[in-house]
């Protein structure tokens, strides 16, 4: 598709969502392009690179938008402002006080591995004075002690990121780990815990203490004797395993790589019981299932693919007639020698520096404008390379193979839904650099609430690859940790945050010199005016088309949905303001803002009624959001077509302005 890029270019120079974005890194981040690939020393050790110290360009959108959902009403820049500066502040407790325990200030010094998604900090747990269950703790021991007169035994718990430590009451099946003589769970040892309950101060101690969990996982170190000793004490295989043998009270010890680890499962009458799958992979190859019931299931968030997981005395299972796995059982221990992202360097293409807000910067600080030609990034085992604190935004143009938490910003080009592809729909978009289709995922059905042609969009969560036929495939998995899909064309904050958008005249329309213009209008021709009742598809907001059959089926979804109709407006309307007069259509909410009554309200009324009533609404002033659903004069796939017909202009937000 062929691309004016001087529009194109000017298109993003003049969108307020990513001035905004660039606004506040240059506020709240001022010297962070200095800073970028300086170790501690201040000094970039390789002279070739940078690496962020502040949030990356696509935490910063995403930040953005949360907040904009959470204030449906509107936002300001300071509200903005203050919500990123805090949400940062407490992620990475810089205001913290930097006295920690000696004992985990010399573990830091070494510690590179990449926080797990659920991990909470000690410092947060006395601020919040709150423990969710499924909350993870990355502790150090600092101390193992007896609880005075009793035989209970305590640790307490520092961590990287926290002043503050924490005690824990150990649960009974880790009391032979920490033998004074030859105990693992000692001063220094690293552990990671979950499914823990948080006593707190008022319920009868003096601080805050953690109640025992049998959800505990400690780390192993492979470049200490003892450690490596250890897990080659775990080496027996799975191709080993006898049922009969374990019956008869062999045991076994294993040690073997975490490939993958299934999404949470429902099993049983009501679906009542709760199973998690870690597919494991031992030194010969050979896989085995773990399997995690009920509350078990919270250890998976102690996990991460790649990393090396060594059991202790776990259950043998016969999960079918002739296929073993293995269970946490009451004597099961577990050690984890943590996966380590590697880190590459990685090329920063010149398609970052010519579009990354350069007006807005220029106009703030020329010397702030991000001049650098690499970052460095963490990699996987599997050599994909993530994006997600990636300090600059992505293009389209600049994706390729082993992409991983990548984000797009841009406008929808189509988007259709395959009837054999059950919860699977492909979306095209397009930004300043080119046009790619997104295959989406959702876990059951639709679940994004109504979109179109035309409509600009926020993407967080994307991975990249070839496939066999050697071309570029961009998924989107609704389940995925960091996933994230707003439209910002139908934001309920929009029209109230001046942030947000730049005010437009309808003349503005047909230089198409924006993805999305806000204009303040009046109802004209009223007369032309074309009103209908219609159903539409609850979940997707589409129009439906009834079959012979009298099913009704959904012209976007193309599934039967009779027990999901809402009746609903299609509404086209002519807009006038001092410059011009303009067509456009519109549906749902929209539609209900600018006639001010209910479809099933005026479905109710009296054909004459229903003819008369858009004649009161003559003259009537609105602010609307306006975009075009036929940009690149492009003929949609699905069931947007009838929506549109021959009008290029949609309104997808409306408020009565005074």
């Amino acid at each position: 598709m062929e691309i004016d890029n001087a529009q194109n270019q000017q298109q993003e120079e003049e969108d307020p969502f990513l001035g905004l974005i660039e606004y506040a890194r240059s506020v709240l981040w001022p010297g962070e392009e200095e800073e970028e690939g300086r170790d501690e020393s201040g000094q970039d050790p390789n002279n070739t690179g940078s690496k962020s110290r502040g949030p990356g360009w696509s935490w910063i959108a995403s930040r953005i938008l949360k907040t904009c959902i959470a204030y449906s009403s509107g936002v300001t820049v300071a509200i903005l402002l203050s919500d990123l500066a805090q949400a940062w502040n407490e992620q990475h407790r810089v205001g913290a006080p930097k006295k920690r325990p000696e004992i985990v200030n010399q573990l830091k010094k070494h510690h590179r591995r990449t926080r797990l998604p659920n991990t909470v900090t000690i410092d947060s747990i006395y601020e919040k004075n709150f423990l969710s269950l499924t909350s993870v703790l990355e502790t150090v021991v600092v101390d193992v002690y007896l609880l005075p007169g009793t035989n209970i035994y305590m640790l307490t718990l520092g961590d990287f990121w926290s002043s503050n430590t924490i005690d824990l009451y150990l649960h009974r099946r880790y009391y032979e780990l920490v033998d004074p003589q030859n105990g693992i769970l000692k001063k220094g040892r690293e552990v990671f815990l979950t499914g823990c309950y948080l006593r707190t101060a008022r319920e009868g101690c003096g601080s805050p203490r953690l109640l025992p969990t049998e959800y505990l996982v400690i780390l192993l170190d492979e470049g200490q004797d003892h450690d490596a000793i250890l897990l080659d004490f775990y080496s027996d295989s799975f191709s080993s395993i006898s049922l009969d043998a374990f019956n008869n009270g062999v045991s076994y010890s294993f040690n073997a790589r975490i490939e993958s680890i299934g999404l949470l499962e429902t099993q049983g009458e009501f679906d009542s019981i709760q199973r998690r799958q870690i597919t494991l992979v031992d030194n010969d190859g050979v896989k085995m299932k773990f399997l995690l019931w009920g509350e078990q299931v919270l250890i998976a968030n102690l996990f991460s693919i790649g990393s090396t997981l060594a059991l202790d005395r776990p259950y043998i299972a016969l999960e079918s007639s002739d296929e073993c796995c293995l269970e946490y059982g009451t004597a099961t221990q577990l050690y984890l020698v943590p996966f380590i992202q590697q880190e590459e360097q990685v090329c920063v293409p010149l398609t970052q520096n010519r579009y990354q807000g350069s007006r807005l910067l220029s106009a703030v600080d020329p010397s702030q404008v991000p001049i650098v030609s690499q970052v460095t990034l963490p990699c996987d085992s599997q050599g994909s390379i993530d994006f997600s604190n990636y300090p600059f935004r992505p293009f389209i143009v600049n994706l390729c193979d082993k992409m991983t938490g990548l984000s797009l910003y841009g406008v929808v080009i189509d988007i259709f839904h395959k009837e054999n592809m059950p919860g699977v729909y492909s979306l095209k978009i397009e930004d300043t650099t080119g046009v790619i289709t997104v295959k989406l995922h959702f876990a059951d059905s639709w679940s994004l609430g109504r979109l179109g042609p035309g409509h600009v969009v926020y993407i967080s969560g994307l991975t990249c690859s070839m496939t066999k036929q050697n071309r570029l495939e961009v998924l989107w998995s609704e389940k995925d940790a960091g996933a994230s899909f707003v439209n910002l064309s139908c934001l309920p904050a929009l029209l109230n945050s001046s942030c947000l958008h730049r005010s437009s005249c309808l003349s503005d329309l047909s230089n198409g010199a924006s993805y999305m213009f806000l204009c303040r209008v009046w109802l004209d021709q009223i007369d032309s005016c074309f009103v209908n009742t219609r159903f539409a598809h609850a979940l997707c907001g589409h129009f439906v088309n009834e079959r012979p059959t009298g099913d009704f089926e959904c012209s976007f979804c193309h599934i039967q949905c009779n027990a999901e109709l809402v009746r609903t407006f299609h509404l086209k309307v002519t807009l006038a303001d001092e410059s011009t007069k303009v067509l456009a259509w519109c549906t749902g909410q929209t539609a209900i803002e600018l006639l001010q009554i209910s479809p099933n309200e005026f479905y109710e009324l009296p054909e004459e009624e229903q003819i008369m009533y858009p004649s009161s609404l003559e003259g009537e002033r609105f602010m609307v959001a306006l975009v075009n659903c036929k940009r690149g004069h492009h003929e949609s796939s699905d069931g947007s077509t009838q929506e549109t017909q021959a009008i290029s202009w949609e309104i997808t937000r409306a408020l009565k302005w005074e």
